[in-house]
């Protein structure tokens, strides 16, 4: 009751004796209640948040601090806290009260003094809004309530009367060209017979048939030639429209005159491929005409003529279009090599245009150079070097080609026992060579199936690595070879013709060390049936031993028992994650990604993928009649290739409801299947569940397979399910809080494992998909989101015989996450 009364002082601490804070609005439509968020939005004031939490903040600040703060620095007495501090001191003191004053008033939210005045714009904006919708007869008026709590609410209720039809549509066009061209453009009219009056279609058509007309050679033409003319005089709740499309004005010393539009052609197209503001003016070198275009430079003439002539869309001879100048722009500066370029339009005579393309082209080198230091679970701390050098157009072709590098060094947390050793035992060096061209490199014409407007590009890229101290000790050797193109600003495409990847360990020695949880599994087995003793397995002789023991019947335990099966599960992830791989795959990635700024929250984003690898390799094998190992399979360079296929469907979609809040989903399905030459998927191409971007109630890795019980540091498997439903609200100022449900889990298909509880074997496996729920805050520092979640777990399939629901939904077994940006 207090804390009640105190809340409602509180909130109303700061509005004078004559005024009144604004509690609500509701807005009465035809009599009823309307809450949608649109109509909202019209208002001009809007009441402080239901929960007056930031609104005490703000009551917490001294409105008149300033004045308070120069009135005492001016006081020459020695009064209070200035006979024990210094004037600097004291000076100090009251700044800092200040600055304390600013950041409640920043932090807080200012109460809304009701405004009569605005309430009245208010209705003038919702009345408008309903006219420019086809109810032209609106009437609107307000009701204030004024209560002696210094609190008032208001009602907005507005009449719309009957909506009005568009009954005819007719067009007045002055000059010829306008009206032979016009007829071609009525069929995807946005203004049409029988459709309610909306002001937006007027404007949209409008700018539609503007654009049309400046596509098909009409130069001169403007979107303010067109005007509109509306009747409604009479008609019974009809409109009729007329299209009035004017000749081109054009400016004389003394009057304005009216001549028809002409529609234009560009003869000559002009490339300056050197420009600068220190050479403009100067006399040109070097020319080279190609394919009708006249490309100029001031100096040696540094690239290809198709490079340029490829990425321009305003072609010699051709019909003036608009849009041609767009695709300029956009393709030029998608080659990387030059500045933002200037095209510019010459009038040769009524008919003729030429145009004049300027390119400044950036540095051929470009140096970058960046540190980092890094912690983890493997190395106490870690210092990496990370240079880089981009040769712009090294082939005279437009090319880019960049090297980068990375040298590392770390210290391990569980750093070699040996004397001497030094403090920085972890070492990593890696190198990328990238080449990008763009057009699509190949043999083959491949203009009419992807043209240029869809700005293909070719990318080769080679890496390599090698690491010292850091797990199984890896050298790593790949390359790319893949095409990329968009056929419109949605949809991106790329085709990765040849991806080759070689793994090699070089310290497999030290698995036992790495997977501990699968060593402390194997040797309480060989505790439990005596097999050493009573003492520990030896890394790795030791436990190797057992488990060659075990799997040839040489102890207590057979092939019916639990354990067994368990030892066997062991031996054959260490097999997977020991042995080396050679990986050499097709693939081809699909998004469609409907996003139409950076801003917008109410979109879709479809992304698919599909992987074929070795089936070259294997066609290779056979026509070359190589033999298989004891293990049936093909080998090369002494290492059994990788052969599966592998498919991906991710789909992501976000609901803007308006004053902050999202909603948004996220479905994924992807199965990776082995043939062939494999038995089983690469540790590197396989799926798993858990994380900060996955299911939040478990770690990643920590989920599945399935509803197995497994401890594995890694647990992964080759089918994934993962669906995800997240609602997010904003608290205040940059603050946002989300709820959150994500279900899902991983599965062995069509593999080696025959662990049932690991393996999907139908519908009733999708009893095993986790639940997990919770909680997040997320700061939205603009350039980036700081993201923390709370994660439960809902249901847990690992309970396989009592209820799987709640059994850990406490924050004792929660999982707290760290993210920067949305997870989906």
């Amino acid at each position: 009751m207090l804390s009640s009364c105190f809340t409602s002082c509180n909130t109303v601490k700061r509005v004078a004796k004559d005024e009144h804070l604004l509690t609500n609005n509701t807005i009465v439509i035809d009599g009823k209640k309307n809450k949608s968020e649109l109509l909202n939005s019209l208002i001009y004031q809007k009441p402080n948040s239901k929960i007056p939490l930031r609104l005490g903040i703000y009551n917490l600040a001294r409105p008149n601090i300033d004045s308070i703060l120069t009135d005492k620095l001016t006081d020459s007495s020695k009064k209070g806290l200035k006979r024990f501090l210094s004037k600097k001191q004291y000076y100090k003191m009251q700044e800092s009260k200040l600055h304390f004053n600013q950041w409640l008033k920043k932090t807080g939210e200012a109460p809304v003094i009701l405004n009569e005045d605005k309430t009245k714009k208010s209705v003038k904006r919702l009345q408008d809004y309903y006219i420019n919708n086809g109810w032209f007869n609106v009437s609107g008026n307000y009701n204030i309530e004024r209560g002696d709590n210094k609190r008032a609410e208001v009602t907005y209720n507005i009449e719309k009367g009957p909506a009005f039809i568009i009954d005819s549509i007719s067009e007045n066009i002055a000059s010829p060209a306008v009206e032979t061209l016009y007829p071609r453009f009525r069929k995807n009219a946005l203004v049409k017979k029988g459709e309610q009056y909306k002001t937006i279609n007027f404007e949209l058509e409008r700018e539609r048939i503007s654009g049309l007309l400046r596509n098909h050679g009409l130069f001169h033409f403007k979107q303010d030639y067109i005007t509109v003319e509306i009747d409604t005089i009479g008609t019974n709740n009809k409109v009729n429209v007329n299209f009035n499309i004017q000749n081109r004005a054009v400016r004389t010393p003394d009057s304005i005159l009216r001549k028809p539009f002409k529609i234009f052609k560009v003869k000559d197209v002009n490339v300056y491929t050197d420009h600068t503001f220190a050479n403009k003016g100067t006399l040109v070198k070097d020319s080279i005409t190609y394919n009708n275009f006249k490309l100029y430079s001031y100096g040696d003439m540094r690239f290809k003529p198709k490079a340029i002539t490829d990425a321009i869309f305003i072609a010699p001879n051709s019909l003036f279009k608009d849009i041609d100048r767009t695709y300029t722009y956009r393709h030029l500066n998608e080659l990387r090599t030059f500045k933002y370029p200037d095209i510019e339009y010459v009038e040769e005579n009524d008919t003729t245009l030429t145009a004049n393309i300027y390119l400044t082209p950036l540095k051929k080198f470009s140096l970058g150079f960046s540190t980092e230091a890094s912690t983890s679970n493997i190395q106490r701390v870690g210092l990496a070097l990370n240079p880089s050098l981009t040769i712009r157009n090294i082939f005279k072709g437009a090319e880019t080609f960049e090297i980068s590098g990375t040298a590392a060094i770390g210290s391990s947390v569980e750093p070699n026992r040996q004397v001497g050793d030094p403090f920085f035992d972890i070492n990593e060096l890696a190198l990328d060579l990238r080449l990008t061209i763009p057009r699509l490199f190949s043999p083959f014409n491949t203009e009419k199936i992807i043209p240029k407007y869809m700005s293909p590009s070719t990318r080769i890229t080679l890496s390599g690595s090698g690491q010292t101290n850091i797990g199984l000790d890896k050298q790593a050797l790949s390359g790319i070879f893949s095409y990329n193109w968009r056929p419109n600003t949605k949809v991106t495409n790329q085709l990765d013709l040849f991806n080759i990847q070689y793994v090699r360990n070089l310290n497999t020695d030290n698995y036992f060390d790495i997977y501990t949880t699968s060593f402390r599994r194997l040797n309480d087995i060989a505790q439990s049936i005596n097999y050493t003793g009573g003492s520990e397995l030896s890394k790795p002789e030791g436990a190797e031993t057992f488990i060659s023991d075990v799997l040839n019947n040489n102890t207590a335990l057979n092939s019916s028992d639990e354990d067994f099966r368990r030892v066997s599960a062991i031996n054959e992830r260490k097999d997977r994650l020991t042995e080396d791989n050679l990986i050499l795959s097709t693939s081809f990635n699909f998004i469609k990604d409907n996003r139409t700024s950076l801003l917008d929250e109410d979109f879709s984003i479809f992304r698919f993928r599909i992987e074929s690898a070795g089936t070259l390799l294997a066609n290779a094998s056979k026509l070359l009649g190589l033999k298989k190992d004891a293990n049936d399979r093909f080998n090369i360079f002494d290492v059994a290739f990788s052969q599966y296929i592998k498919t991906e469907f991710d789909y992501v979609k976000r609901w803007d409801l308006g004053k902050q809040n999202i909603f948004a989903i996220r479905s994924f399905f992807g199965i990776a299947i082995p043939y062939g030459n494999s038995d089983n998927i690469p540790f590197a191409k396989s799926f798993f569940g858990g994380g900060a971007n996955d299911n939040r109630a478990w770690t990643a890795y920590a989920l599945g397979p399935g509803s197995s019980e497994s401890t594995d540091e890694f647990n992964e498997a080759n089918l994934k399910i993962a669906l995800s439903a997240e609602q997010r609200f904003n608290l205040f100022g940059s603050l946002n809080g989300a709820l959150f449900v994500d279900a899902g889990n991983i599965w062995n298909a069509l593999d080696d494992v025959n662990d049932p509880r690991a393996t999907f074997s139908g519908l009733n496996s999708l009893r095993d998909i986790a639940v997990g729920s919770g909680f997040g805050l997320r700061y939205d520092f603009s350039f980036f989101l700081f993201r923390f979640d709370v994660g439960f777990k809902t249901y847990d399939p690992s309970y396989r015989d009592e209820n799987r629901w709640f059994n850990d939904y406490n924050f004792k077994n929660a999982v707290y996450n760290i993210g920067i940006n949305y997870p989906f």
